[in-house]
Protein backbone atom coordinates (compact mmCIF):
# COMPACT_ATOMS: atom_id res chain seq x y z
CA UNK A 1 0.00 0.00 0.00
CA UNK A 2 1.43 3.53 -1.19
CA UNK A 3 0.99 6.90 0.55
CA UNK A 4 -2.13 7.90 -1.76
CA UNK A 5 -3.86 4.77 -0.97
CA UNK A 6 -3.62 5.59 2.75
CA UNK A 7 -4.87 8.62 2.06
CA UNK A 8 -7.85 7.82 0.36
CA UNK A 9 -8.37 5.46 2.89
CA UNK A 10 -8.61 8.53 5.01
CA UNK A 11 -10.99 10.29 3.40
CA UNK A 12 -13.17 7.36 2.60
CA UNK A 13 -12.81 6.81 6.35
CA UNK A 14 -13.72 10.92 7.01
CA UNK A 15 -17.43 10.42 5.50
CA UNK A 16 -17.94 7.18 7.39
CA UNK A 17 -17.59 8.42 10.67
CA UNK A 18 -20.02 10.88 10.90
CA UNK A 19 -23.09 8.77 10.14
CA UNK A 20 -21.36 5.71 12.07
CA UNK A 21 -20.24 8.60 15.55
CA UNK A 22 -23.99 9.35 15.27
CA UNK A 23 -25.40 6.17 15.76
CA UNK A 24 -22.48 5.46 18.49
CA UNK A 25 -23.18 8.35 20.30
CA UNK A 26 -19.27 9.44 19.86
CA UNK A 27 -18.09 12.64 17.88
CA UNK A 28 -16.44 11.37 14.08
CA UNK A 29 -13.63 13.12 15.14
CA UNK A 30 -12.38 10.32 18.21
CA UNK A 31 -13.32 8.02 15.60
CA UNK A 32 -10.88 9.29 12.60
CA UNK A 33 -7.97 8.81 15.29
CA UNK A 34 -9.34 5.76 15.81
CA UNK A 35 -9.33 4.71 12.83
CA UNK A 36 -5.67 6.07 12.72
CA UNK A 37 -4.26 4.53 14.80
CA UNK A 38 -5.51 0.94 13.61
CA UNK A 39 -4.48 1.48 10.24
CA UNK A 40 -0.81 2.35 11.43
CA UNK A 41 -0.69 -1.06 13.79
CA UNK A 42 -1.18 -3.01 10.21
CA UNK A 43 1.98 -4.28 8.56
CA UNK A 44 1.24 -3.24 5.53
CA UNK A 45 0.17 0.60 5.98
CA UNK A 46 3.13 2.24 5.30
CA UNK A 47 4.55 4.73 7.79
CA UNK A 48 3.25 8.53 6.79
CA UNK A 49 5.74 11.07 6.07
CA UNK A 50 4.14 14.40 6.09
CA UNK A 51 6.40 17.21 6.69
CA UNK A 52 5.41 19.23 9.50
CA UNK A 53 6.20 22.68 7.79
CA UNK A 54 3.07 22.23 4.86
CA UNK A 55 0.49 21.00 8.09
CA UNK A 56 -0.61 24.62 8.80
CA UNK A 57 -0.74 25.84 5.49
CA UNK A 58 -2.72 22.72 4.01
CA UNK A 59 -5.23 22.55 6.86
CA UNK A 60 -5.48 26.02 8.18
CA UNK A 61 -6.87 27.81 5.62
CA UNK A 62 -9.89 25.81 4.55
CA UNK A 63 -11.13 25.08 8.25
CA UNK A 64 -10.95 28.64 9.00
CA UNK A 65 -12.74 29.71 5.94
CA UNK A 66 -15.96 26.99 6.61
CA UNK A 67 -15.88 28.64 10.29
CA UNK A 68 -16.22 31.65 9.35
CA UNK A 69 -19.23 31.01 7.15
CA UNK A 70 -21.04 29.85 10.26
CA UNK A 71 -20.80 33.69 11.95
CA UNK A 72 -20.51 36.88 10.90
CA UNK A 73 -17.93 40.02 10.99
CA UNK A 74 -21.32 41.72 12.81
CA UNK A 75 -21.97 39.09 15.23
CA UNK A 76 -18.45 39.23 16.69
CA UNK A 77 -18.62 43.55 16.49
CA UNK A 78 -21.60 43.11 18.85
CA UNK A 79 -19.64 40.66 21.14
CA UNK A 80 -15.98 41.77 21.04
CA UNK A 81 -16.13 42.72 24.63
CA UNK A 82 -17.26 39.40 25.94
CA UNK A 83 -15.41 37.31 23.47
CA UNK A 84 -12.26 39.24 24.62
CA UNK A 85 -12.96 38.61 28.41
CA UNK A 86 -14.52 35.12 28.11
CA UNK A 87 -12.36 33.78 25.42
CA UNK A 88 -9.08 35.45 24.12
CA UNK A 89 -7.83 36.17 27.01
CA UNK A 90 -8.60 32.73 28.37
CA UNK A 91 -5.64 32.29 25.57
CA UNK A 92 -2.99 33.28 27.44
CA UNK A 93 -3.86 32.36 31.38
CA UNK A 94 -4.43 28.68 29.62
CA UNK A 95 -0.93 28.84 27.84
CA UNK A 96 0.95 29.97 30.86
CA UNK A 97 -0.47 27.34 32.96
CA UNK A 98 0.06 24.62 30.61
CA UNK A 99 3.59 25.79 30.52
CA UNK A 100 4.70 26.35 34.03
CA UNK A 101 2.96 22.65 34.92
CA UNK A 102 4.61 20.85 32.05
CA UNK A 103 8.09 22.54 32.29
CA UNK A 104 7.90 21.78 36.61
CA UNK A 105 6.97 18.19 35.59
CA UNK A 106 8.92 16.96 32.74
CA UNK A 107 12.56 16.77 32.61
CA UNK A 108 14.16 18.47 30.02
CA UNK A 109 11.52 19.82 28.59
CA UNK A 110 12.68 23.73 27.97
CA UNK A 111 9.98 26.54 28.96
CA UNK A 112 9.41 27.27 24.92
CA UNK A 113 8.85 24.07 24.39
CA UNK A 114 6.10 23.47 26.96
CA UNK A 115 4.93 27.58 25.92
CA UNK A 116 4.15 25.61 22.74
CA UNK A 117 2.12 22.89 24.31
CA UNK A 118 0.30 25.11 26.38
CA UNK A 119 -0.63 27.35 23.26
CA UNK A 120 -1.85 24.47 21.00
CA UNK A 121 -4.23 22.76 23.98
CA UNK A 122 -5.73 26.32 24.90
CA UNK A 123 -8.06 26.93 21.94
CA UNK A 124 -11.46 25.08 22.09
CA UNK A 125 -13.11 23.73 18.62
CA UNK A 126 -15.91 26.05 17.69
CA UNK A 127 -17.10 23.26 14.63
CA UNK A 128 -17.31 20.75 17.97
CA UNK A 129 -18.71 23.02 20.38
CA UNK A 130 -21.41 24.30 18.18
CA UNK A 131 -22.86 20.98 16.96
CA UNK A 132 -22.87 19.80 19.88
CA UNK A 133 -24.71 23.00 21.69
CA UNK A 134 -26.99 22.75 18.69
CA UNK A 135 -28.58 19.47 19.24
CA UNK A 136 -28.94 20.75 22.43
CA UNK A 137 -30.88 23.81 21.56
CA UNK A 138 -28.58 25.97 23.91
CA UNK A 139 -29.52 29.88 24.06
CA UNK A 140 -27.96 31.55 20.81
CA UNK A 141 -25.90 34.03 22.86
CA UNK A 142 -23.89 31.24 23.89
CA UNK A 143 -23.92 29.29 20.86
CA UNK A 144 -22.87 32.74 19.10
CA UNK A 145 -20.18 32.97 21.43
CA UNK A 146 -18.63 29.14 21.54
CA UNK A 147 -18.33 30.55 17.93
CA UNK A 148 -16.72 33.85 18.35
CA UNK A 149 -14.35 32.03 20.99
CA UNK A 150 -13.43 29.12 18.65
CA UNK A 151 -12.36 31.71 15.67
CA UNK A 152 -10.29 34.37 17.54
CA UNK A 153 -8.63 31.86 20.01
CA UNK A 154 -7.55 30.38 17.35
CA UNK A 155 -5.94 33.22 15.97
CA UNK A 156 -4.33 33.91 19.30
CA UNK A 157 -3.29 30.65 20.18
CA UNK A 158 -1.38 30.21 16.78
CA UNK A 159 0.60 33.57 16.75
CA UNK A 160 1.72 32.27 20.88
CA UNK A 161 2.33 28.84 18.96
CA UNK A 162 5.27 30.45 16.43
CA UNK A 163 6.61 32.68 18.73
CA UNK A 164 6.99 29.64 21.18
CA UNK A 165 8.23 27.45 18.72
CA UNK A 166 10.73 29.68 16.98
CA UNK A 167 11.89 30.55 20.15
CA UNK A 168 12.41 26.98 20.73
CA UNK A 169 13.87 26.38 17.89
CA UNK A 170 16.68 28.86 17.76
CA UNK A 171 17.16 29.38 21.74
CA UNK A 172 16.42 32.47 21.26
CA UNK A 173 13.68 34.84 23.05
CA UNK A 174 13.42 38.28 23.19
CA UNK A 175 10.20 39.56 24.11
CA UNK A 176 10.30 42.94 22.76
CA UNK A 177 10.68 42.13 19.54
CA UNK A 178 7.86 39.33 19.99
CA UNK A 179 5.93 41.92 20.90
CA UNK A 180 7.24 44.15 17.26
CA UNK A 181 6.55 41.02 15.10
CA UNK A 182 3.31 40.51 16.97
CA UNK A 183 1.81 44.21 16.41
CA UNK A 184 3.56 43.82 12.25
CA UNK A 185 1.93 40.09 12.22
CA UNK A 186 -1.68 41.61 12.48
CA UNK A 187 -1.17 44.90 10.43
CA UNK A 188 0.04 42.29 7.46
CA UNK A 189 -2.39 40.17 8.17
CA UNK A 190 -4.91 42.93 7.93
CA UNK A 191 -4.07 44.48 5.20
CA UNK A 192 -3.52 41.41 3.21
CA UNK A 193 -6.88 39.55 3.89
CA UNK A 194 -8.74 42.79 2.84
CA UNK A 195 -6.82 43.59 -0.55
CA UNK A 196 -7.52 39.96 -1.45
CA UNK A 197 -11.05 39.72 -0.52
CA UNK A 198 -11.37 42.94 -2.03
CA UNK A 199 -9.89 41.41 -5.15
CA UNK A 200 -11.69 37.53 -4.71
CA UNK A 201 -14.91 40.00 -5.07
CA UNK A 202 -13.91 41.96 -8.39
CA UNK A 203 -13.12 38.09 -9.57
CA UNK A 204 -16.11 36.66 -8.31
CA UNK A 205 -18.47 39.04 -10.09
CA UNK A 206 -16.44 39.03 -13.49
CA UNK A 207 -16.95 35.30 -13.30
CA UNK A 208 -20.81 35.15 -12.52
CA UNK A 209 -21.35 31.15 -13.24
CA UNK A 210 -21.98 29.57 -9.42
CA UNK A 211 -19.27 26.88 -10.09
CA UNK A 212 -17.15 28.88 -10.69
CA UNK A 213 -17.26 31.40 -7.84
CA UNK A 214 -16.56 27.71 -5.82
CA UNK A 215 -14.10 27.02 -7.22
CA UNK A 216 -12.12 30.57 -6.60
CA UNK A 217 -13.71 30.72 -3.08
CA UNK A 218 -11.33 27.49 -1.83
CA UNK A 219 -8.17 28.82 -3.33
CA UNK A 220 -8.60 32.29 -1.31
CA UNK A 221 -8.00 30.74 1.83
CA UNK A 222 -4.80 29.59 0.86
CA UNK A 223 -3.54 32.45 -1.40
CA UNK A 224 -4.46 34.65 1.87
CA UNK A 225 -2.63 32.02 4.32
CA UNK A 226 0.30 31.79 1.47
CA UNK A 227 0.69 35.79 0.95
CA UNK A 228 0.64 37.07 4.82
CA UNK A 229 3.02 34.20 5.74
CA UNK A 230 5.41 35.20 3.02
CA UNK A 231 5.32 38.82 4.23
CA UNK A 232 5.46 38.08 8.23
CA UNK A 233 1.95 38.35 8.86
CA UNK A 234 -0.49 35.71 10.28
CA UNK A 235 -2.21 33.91 7.85
CA UNK A 236 -4.74 32.94 10.23
CA UNK A 237 -5.68 36.21 10.98
CA UNK A 238 -5.42 36.92 6.99
CA UNK A 239 -7.69 34.21 6.13
CA UNK A 240 -10.23 35.52 8.76
CA UNK A 241 -10.40 38.81 7.61
CA UNK A 242 -10.74 37.14 3.89
CA UNK A 243 -13.60 35.51 4.93
CA UNK A 244 -15.23 37.80 6.79
CA UNK A 245 -15.13 40.62 3.86
CA UNK A 246 -16.41 38.63 1.26
CA UNK A 247 -19.32 37.42 3.67
CA UNK A 248 -20.33 41.31 4.35
CA UNK A 249 -19.54 42.50 0.69
CA UNK A 250 -20.66 39.23 -1.70
CA UNK A 251 -24.10 39.07 -0.47
CA UNK A 252 -26.25 38.74 -3.06
CA UNK A 253 -30.05 38.07 -2.63
CA UNK A 254 -30.67 36.78 -5.60
CA UNK A 255 -27.77 34.33 -6.04
CA UNK A 256 -29.61 31.04 -4.68
CA UNK A 257 -27.90 28.74 -6.39
CA UNK A 258 -24.60 30.44 -4.94
CA UNK A 259 -25.22 30.22 -2.15
CA UNK A 260 -26.65 26.48 -2.42
CA UNK A 261 -23.26 25.31 -4.40
CA UNK A 262 -21.46 26.82 -1.64
CA UNK A 263 -22.99 25.74 1.64
CA UNK A 264 -22.39 21.92 0.28
CA UNK A 265 -19.54 22.74 -1.19
CA UNK A 266 -17.65 23.88 2.04
CA UNK A 267 -19.79 21.37 4.41
CA UNK A 268 -18.02 18.85 2.34
CA UNK A 269 -14.59 20.38 2.54
CA UNK A 270 -14.87 21.05 6.12
CA UNK A 271 -15.66 17.37 7.05
CA UNK A 272 -12.96 15.71 4.57
CA UNK A 273 -10.15 18.35 5.83
CA UNK A 274 -11.37 17.62 9.72
CA UNK A 275 -11.18 13.65 9.31
CA UNK A 276 -7.31 13.98 7.74
CA UNK A 277 -6.44 15.90 10.68
CA UNK A 278 -7.43 13.39 13.11
CA UNK A 279 -6.35 10.36 10.44
CA UNK A 280 -3.02 11.74 10.55
CA UNK A 281 -2.73 12.24 14.66
CA UNK A 282 -3.91 9.24 15.22
CA UNK A 283 -0.81 7.34 12.42
CA UNK A 284 1.62 9.81 14.20
CA UNK A 285 0.47 8.13 17.76
CA UNK A 286 1.35 5.05 16.55
CA UNK A 287 5.34 6.05 15.79
CA UNK A 288 4.87 8.32 19.40
CA UNK A 289 3.82 4.80 21.46
CA UNK A 290 6.83 3.23 19.87
CA UNK A 291 9.36 6.84 20.95
CA UNK A 292 7.96 6.85 24.49
CA UNK A 293 9.07 3.31 24.98
CA UNK A 294 9.17 2.61 29.00
CA UNK A 295 8.05 6.21 29.43
CA UNK A 296 4.36 5.99 28.64
CA UNK A 297 3.36 5.53 32.63
CA UNK A 298 4.86 8.63 32.96
CA UNK A 299 3.42 10.22 30.32
CA UNK A 300 0.27 9.31 31.71
CA UNK A 301 0.52 11.40 34.44
CA UNK A 302 2.00 14.11 32.84
CA UNK A 303 -1.27 14.19 30.42
CA UNK A 304 -3.93 14.05 33.51
CA UNK A 305 -1.93 16.84 35.10
CA UNK A 306 -2.11 18.84 31.72
CA UNK A 307 -5.98 17.98 31.11
CA UNK A 308 -6.89 18.76 35.06
CA UNK A 309 -4.82 22.33 34.12
CA UNK A 310 -6.54 22.74 30.92
CA UNK A 311 -10.11 22.24 32.75
CA UNK A 312 -10.15 23.85 35.69
CA UNK A 313 -8.03 27.12 34.50
CA UNK A 314 -10.93 27.05 32.23
CA UNK A 315 -13.81 27.36 35.00
CA UNK A 316 -11.51 29.16 37.25
CA UNK A 317 -11.35 32.39 34.58
CA UNK A 318 -15.18 31.85 33.21
CA UNK A 319 -16.95 32.69 36.42
CA UNK A 320 -15.11 36.04 37.16
CA UNK A 321 -14.82 36.77 33.46
CA UNK A 322 -18.66 36.11 33.07
CA UNK A 323 -19.35 38.23 36.11
CA UNK A 324 -17.59 41.08 35.14
CA UNK A 325 -19.18 40.84 31.23
CA UNK A 326 -22.46 40.61 32.64
CA UNK A 327 -21.47 43.84 34.62
CA UNK A 328 -19.87 45.81 32.05
CA UNK A 329 -22.91 44.93 29.77
CA UNK A 330 -25.63 46.16 32.54
CA UNK A 331 -23.19 49.51 32.66
CA UNK A 332 -23.09 49.75 28.79
CA UNK A 333 -26.72 48.83 28.45
CA UNK A 334 -25.49 47.33 25.01
CA UNK A 335 -26.39 44.52 23.09
CA UNK A 336 -23.78 42.33 23.60
CA UNK A 337 -24.07 38.42 24.23
CA UNK A 338 -23.09 37.48 27.67
CA UNK A 339 -24.17 34.16 30.03
CA UNK A 340 -26.67 35.15 31.48
CA UNK A 341 -26.37 32.95 34.95
CA UNK A 342 -23.68 30.79 37.07
CA UNK A 343 -25.16 27.88 35.23
CA UNK A 344 -24.86 29.32 31.52
CA UNK A 345 -21.52 29.86 32.46
CA UNK A 346 -21.09 26.66 33.67
CA UNK A 347 -21.97 25.04 30.52
CA UNK A 348 -19.88 27.20 28.52
CA UNK A 349 -16.94 25.95 30.40
CA UNK A 350 -18.14 21.93 29.99
CA UNK A 351 -18.68 23.07 26.20
CA UNK A 352 -15.03 23.80 25.81
CA UNK A 353 -13.75 20.49 24.09
CA UNK A 354 -10.03 20.72 22.19
CA UNK A 355 -10.40 19.48 18.18
CA UNK A 356 -8.81 20.34 15.03
CA UNK A 357 -6.66 23.32 15.46
CA UNK A 358 -5.29 21.38 18.28
CA UNK A 359 -4.33 18.87 16.13
CA UNK A 360 -2.77 20.77 13.41
CA UNK A 361 -0.65 22.54 15.13
CA UNK A 362 0.70 19.31 16.83
CA UNK A 363 1.28 17.79 13.99
CA UNK A 364 2.85 20.74 13.12
CA UNK A 365 5.59 20.64 15.54
CA UNK A 366 8.92 20.56 13.81
CA UNK A 367 11.01 17.56 14.34
CA UNK A 368 14.23 19.09 14.82
CA UNK A 369 15.75 22.53 15.94
CA UNK A 370 17.92 24.87 14.21
CA UNK A 371 21.21 22.79 15.36
CA UNK A 372 20.11 19.63 14.40
CA UNK A 373 19.01 18.19 17.40
CA UNK A 374 15.89 16.59 17.93
CA UNK A 375 12.84 19.07 19.20
CA UNK A 376 12.59 18.34 23.19
CA UNK A 377 10.36 15.76 24.00
CA UNK A 378 8.53 15.88 20.79
CA UNK A 379 6.72 12.44 21.26
CA UNK A 380 5.74 13.60 24.84
CA UNK A 381 4.14 16.72 23.51
CA UNK A 382 2.00 14.76 20.84
CA UNK A 383 1.08 12.16 23.50
CA UNK A 384 -0.23 14.94 25.95
CA UNK A 385 -1.52 16.78 23.30
CA UNK A 386 -3.70 13.51 21.96
CA UNK A 387 -4.76 13.07 25.82
CA UNK A 388 -6.28 16.95 25.84
CA UNK A 389 -8.33 16.23 22.93
CA UNK A 390 -9.21 12.99 23.66
CA UNK A 391 -10.56 13.50 26.76
CA UNK A 392 -12.22 16.84 25.79
CA UNK A 393 -13.93 15.69 22.94
CA UNK A 394 -15.27 11.99 24.69
CA UNK A 395 -15.67 13.15 28.35
CA UNK A 396 -16.75 16.48 27.48
CA UNK A 397 -18.75 15.87 24.26
CA UNK A 398 -20.75 13.04 25.68
CA UNK A 399 -21.60 14.43 29.23
CA UNK A 400 -22.35 18.21 28.15
CA UNK A 401 -26.13 16.94 27.37
CA UNK A 402 -26.90 15.67 30.79
CA UNK A 403 -25.44 18.82 32.31
CA UNK A 404 -27.29 20.68 30.21
CA UNK A 405 -30.38 18.88 31.52
CA UNK A 406 -29.62 19.06 34.78
CA UNK A 407 -29.10 22.79 35.14
CA UNK A 408 -32.23 23.86 32.95
CA UNK A 409 -30.44 25.91 30.43
CA UNK A 410 -32.37 26.63 27.37
CA UNK A 411 -32.83 28.69 24.56
CA UNK A 412 -35.34 31.48 24.64
CA UNK A 413 -37.41 29.77 22.67
CA UNK A 414 -40.45 33.38 23.03
CA UNK A 415 -37.69 35.31 21.59
CA UNK A 416 -36.46 32.98 18.31
CA UNK A 417 -40.38 33.27 17.83
CA UNK A 418 -40.55 37.01 18.06
CA UNK A 419 -37.67 37.28 15.98
CA UNK A 420 -38.86 34.84 12.95
CA UNK A 421 -42.29 37.12 13.21
CA UNK A 422 -40.65 40.29 12.67
CA UNK A 423 -38.60 39.13 10.29
CA UNK A 424 -41.40 37.19 8.51
CA UNK A 425 -43.57 40.77 8.65
CA UNK A 426 -40.48 42.54 7.34
CA UNK A 427 -40.26 40.47 4.29
CA UNK A 428 -44.00 40.10 3.18
CA UNK A 429 -43.73 43.80 3.70
CA UNK A 430 -41.14 44.33 1.37
CA UNK A 431 -42.63 41.96 -0.86
CA UNK A 432 -45.66 43.51 -0.93
CA UNK A 433 -44.46 46.93 -1.52
CA UNK A 434 -42.72 45.84 -4.57
CA UNK A 435 -45.77 44.18 -6.27
CA UNK A 436 -47.22 47.79 -5.46
CA UNK A 437 -44.21 49.37 -7.55
CA UNK A 438 -44.24 46.81 -10.21
CA UNK A 439 -48.14 47.18 -10.39
CA UNK A 440 -48.42 50.83 -10.77
CA UNK A 441 -45.73 50.87 -13.31
CA UNK A 442 -47.12 48.12 -15.40
CA UNK A 443 -50.82 47.99 -14.24
CA UNK A 444 -50.59 43.90 -13.92
CA UNK A 445 -54.14 42.40 -13.91
CA UNK A 446 -56.42 42.28 -10.50
CA UNK A 447 -55.87 38.42 -10.53
CA UNK A 448 -52.62 38.62 -10.82
CA UNK A 449 -51.92 40.85 -8.39
CA UNK A 450 -54.14 38.81 -5.55
CA UNK A 451 -52.49 35.59 -6.63
CA UNK A 452 -49.42 36.93 -5.97
CA UNK A 453 -50.23 38.49 -2.60
CA UNK A 454 -51.98 35.32 -1.31
CA UNK A 455 -48.56 33.43 -2.08
CA UNK A 456 -46.20 36.17 0.07
CA UNK A 457 -48.70 36.17 2.54
CA UNK A 458 -48.15 31.98 2.33
CA UNK A 459 -44.44 32.42 2.51
CA UNK A 460 -44.62 34.66 5.29
CA UNK A 461 -46.84 32.12 7.32
CA UNK A 462 -44.56 29.28 6.32
CA UNK A 463 -41.69 31.61 8.17
CA UNK A 464 -43.69 31.98 10.91
CA UNK A 465 -47.40 31.38 11.68
CA UNK A 466 -48.00 34.39 14.28
CA UNK A 467 -46.98 36.92 11.60
CA UNK A 468 -51.26 37.09 10.51
CA UNK A 469 -54.15 36.84 12.11
CA UNK A 470 -56.26 33.95 13.22
CA UNK A 471 -58.50 33.45 10.35
CA UNK A 472 -55.63 33.76 7.64
CA UNK A 473 -53.90 31.15 10.00
CA UNK A 474 -56.94 28.58 9.10
CA UNK A 475 -56.99 29.89 5.51
CA UNK A 476 -53.09 29.50 5.38
CA UNK A 477 -53.46 25.79 6.83
CA UNK A 478 -56.17 25.00 4.18
CA UNK A 479 -54.22 25.87 1.20
CA UNK A 480 -50.98 24.25 2.98
CA UNK A 481 -52.67 21.05 2.76
CA UNK A 482 -53.60 21.48 -0.79
CA UNK A 483 -50.42 21.46 -1.59
CA UNK A 484 -48.44 19.06 0.70
CA UNK A 485 -50.79 16.62 -1.70
CA UNK A 486 -49.72 18.53 -4.79
CA UNK A 487 -46.30 18.24 -4.23
CA UNK A 488 -46.30 14.94 -2.45
CA UNK A 489 -48.07 13.88 -6.15
CA UNK A 490 -45.82 15.82 -8.16
CA UNK A 491 -42.86 13.86 -6.94
CA UNK A 492 -43.87 11.00 -7.10
CA UNK A 493 -44.36 11.61 -11.24
CA UNK A 494 -41.41 13.33 -11.00
CA UNK A 495 -39.54 10.23 -9.51
CA UNK A 496 -40.81 8.13 -12.29
CA UNK A 497 -40.14 10.34 -15.21
CA UNK A 498 -36.77 10.47 -13.95
CA UNK A 499 -36.47 6.84 -13.62
CA UNK A 500 -38.00 6.92 -17.62
CA UNK A 501 -34.70 9.52 -18.44
CA UNK A 502 -32.44 7.11 -16.77
CA UNK A 503 -33.57 3.96 -18.64
CA UNK A 504 -33.36 5.90 -21.57
CA UNK A 505 -29.46 6.72 -21.17
CA UNK A 506 -28.85 2.80 -21.49
CA UNK A 507 -29.91 3.30 -25.17
CA UNK A 508 -26.80 2.93 -27.22
CA UNK A 509 -28.62 5.13 -29.97
CA UNK A 510 -29.55 7.98 -26.89
CA UNK A 511 -27.26 11.37 -26.85
CA UNK A 512 -25.85 11.35 -23.33
CA UNK A 513 -25.58 15.03 -23.60
CA UNK A 514 -29.23 15.06 -24.09
CA UNK A 515 -30.51 12.63 -21.33
CA UNK A 516 -27.89 14.33 -19.02
CA UNK A 517 -29.79 18.59 -19.94
CA UNK A 518 -33.26 16.55 -19.55
CA UNK A 519 -32.10 15.08 -16.14
CA UNK A 520 -31.03 18.42 -15.35
CA UNK A 521 -34.21 20.08 -15.79
CA UNK A 522 -36.36 17.09 -14.25
CA UNK A 523 -34.28 17.95 -10.83
CA UNK A 524 -34.14 21.94 -10.81
CA UNK A 525 -38.51 21.17 -11.49
CA UNK A 526 -37.89 18.99 -8.07
CA UNK A 527 -36.25 21.83 -6.00
CA UNK A 528 -39.03 24.00 -6.93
Amino acid sequence: MDQFVLLMLILLGALITVPLGDRLGLPSPVLMTLLGIVLALLPFVPDVDVPPDIVLPLLLPPLLYAAVRRTSWRQFAANWQPIFLLAVALVFVTTAAVAVTAHALIPGLPIAAAAALGALVAPPDPVAATVVAGRLGLPRRLVSLLEGEGLFNDVTAIVLYKVAITAAVTGVFWWPGALGEFVLSAVVAVAVGLALGWLAGRLMAVLGDATLQVGLSLLVPFVSYALADRWHGSGVLAVLTTAFYLSEHMSDADDVKGRFASATFWQIVDTLVTGVAFGLIGLELHTVFGTLGGRLGQALGWSAAVVGVVVVVRLAWLLPAAWLARKTRRAGDDESEVPLSWRETVVMWWAGMRGVASVALVLAIPLRTDDGSPFPQRAVLVFIAFAVILVTLVVQGLTLPWLVSKLGVKSDTAAERDLERRLAISAATAARRRLKEIDEAEDLPEEVVELLAKRMTDIGMRISAEAADAERRAAYEQRAERVRTVRRVESEMLSAARQAVLDARRDPSADPEVVIRVLRLLDARSLH
